[in-house]
């Protein structure tokens, strides 16, 4: 407990923080809406379990992420590291296409339980399309999300590797 409170717990928060609040401001200089409005509609688009889930693989991932880096040429603490890292990021691509199948399901189940009148329909249609919306909006935002974690988790692995493997060759030829 003593690494996660002295080393890469609050480097993997400050990351992940740091990136919220630089979406946060990218997204209110390209649109027309404050912060607030921008909370509210992430809120209501993808809903508190989601965020929820969603946080705490991407914050475990970048911890794995970091501690990757500290274990350095330990390939066996580090092969752990690694492997731990890249079935986090699975998981923000697993919980993205999850949410999507939930979402449609839950939309197909609304269209279901209600009768399509003329004085219905406005209303179904509504509920129909914020369930498909927050279907899709969880693909977009974990797959994507899921790739780049891999990428940085795999790419700081090759660097490791590249640097041993150098430290190796320079030593046969030292001695």
């Amino acid at each position: 407990m003593d690494t996660i409170l002295k080393g890469a717990g609050p480097k993997a928060l400050t990351w992940f923080l740091g990136t919220i609040v630089l979406a946060l401001a990218t997204a209110a200089l390209t649109t027309s809406s404050g912060v607030n409005e921008i909370a509210q509609w992430v809120h209501r688009s993808f809903g508190v379990s989601f965020l929820v889930l969603f946080s705490s693989l991407v914050l475990f991932a970048l911890y794995c992420w970091l501690r990757l880096q500290r274990v350095g040429d330990e390939e066996r603490r580090r092969r752990i590291w690694l492997e731990t890292g890249m079935h986090a990021a699975n998981g923000v691509a697993t919980l993205g296409l999850t949410y999507t199948l939930l979402g449609i399901s839950l939309g197909i189940a609304a269209l279901s339980q209600h009768q399509l009148t003329p004085d219905t329909v406005q209303q179904v249609i509504g509920q129909l399309t914020r369930y498909f919306s927050m279907a899709f909006l969880t693909s977009v935002v974990g797959v994507p999300v899921a790739a780049g974690l891999r990428a940085i988790i795999l790419i700081t692995e090759a660097r490791i590797t590249a640097g041993s493997f150098q430290r190796t060759q320079q030593e046969v030829r030292q001695s």
